[in-house]
């Protein structure tokens, strides 16, 4: 009866958590995805680039606001990966926080073009392409610059994710110098904001599998067709792999240079008191 009671418990907590994350990655991609789709179909008019890395950050922290009790603000797959290989979640939760990831982006990537449909066919006169003057696959997924390379691509979008996740780490390290749990989530807008900036130029800074496949998954039974999957050499992998290595690796180089030198903060107030009476 226990056993019976466990599993039932364990089924609703992964119901929950993916329920919370399909409704949350709804929301904050819908701000994201949208404002692309307002730059592109605007021709500047409506946007630049600054305001889609604003949108993106503001999605971002509303949703992890919104999930944060729930689910932990899981909506990065890579991160949740990285997570389950350290031990932190079980493979339960992964499976369900990964489904509700990518129902959530997918859906928001469908809500996105529901919205724009009328503007999205007079801008391309009903053809949907991923490359030429009238693309629009880009408003819903990245794709590389002309002039960079498969193997620049991929680095870049490894490093940003090692920026993603070190920055993270730095917010939320309560052994370290973290940040005020409410101001947490806003931090992290501000990240993403920052990688967008700075790290945006030659990918479009995917730094997230779950906010990349799903949409290009959406594009191809759209209209746009396998061409999401061919172009570029079909880059479309990259999106999804070089974020699980960046967040793998951002994790490490934060042990080995931080977190491995910080002692708990109950551990560092012992040693001033100690220090204390000695010098009295």
């Amino acid at each position: 009866f226990c056993r019976k009671n466990t599993k039932l418990a364990q089924s609703t907590t992964a119901t929950r958590i993916l329920l919370t994350l399909f409704s949350v990655l709804l929301f904050t991609q819908v701000f994201g995805l949208s404002s692309v789709a307002q730059v592109v179909l605007g021709k500047g008019n409506s946007g630049q680039y600054l305001s889609i890395n604003m949108a993106f950050g503001i999605g971002v922290t509303l949703g992890i606001y919104a999930s944060g009790g729930v689910s932990g603000a899981h909506m990065n797959a890579a991160i949740t990966v990285t997570q389950y290989v350290l031990g932190n979640i079980s493979g339960t939760s992964v499976v369900a926080y990964i489904i509700g990831q990518f129902l959530g982006s997918f859906m928001a990537a469908a809500t996105v073009f529901a919205v724009y449909y009328d503007a999205i066919y007079q801008y391309t006169n009903g053809s949907l392409t991923v490359s030429g003057p009238t693309a629009t696959a880009m408003i819903f997924s990245t794709y590389p610059a002309p002039n960079v390379t498969l193997q620049g691509a991929f680095f870049t979008e490894f490093m940003a994710t090692v920026m993603l996740i070190l920055g993270i780490l730095v917010i939320h390290d309560e052994k370290n110098n973290a940040a005020v749990k409410g101001a947490q989530p806003m931090l992290t807008g501000m990240l993403v904001l920052g990688i967008g900036l700075g790290m945006g130029l030659n990918t479009g800074y995917a730094i997230n599998p779950s906010r990349d496949l799903p949409p290009r998954i959406f594009t191809a039974i759209a209209g746009w067709g396998m061409d999401v999957f061919k172009a570029e050499h079909a880059w479309w992998w990259i999106p999804v792999t070089a974020p699980i290595l960046g967040s793998l690796a951002g994790v490490l180089i934060y042990k080995l240079f931080i977190d491995f030198h910080n002692y708990p903060a109950h551990e560092t107030e012992h040693e001033k008191e100690q220090a204390g009476m000695e010098t009295s």
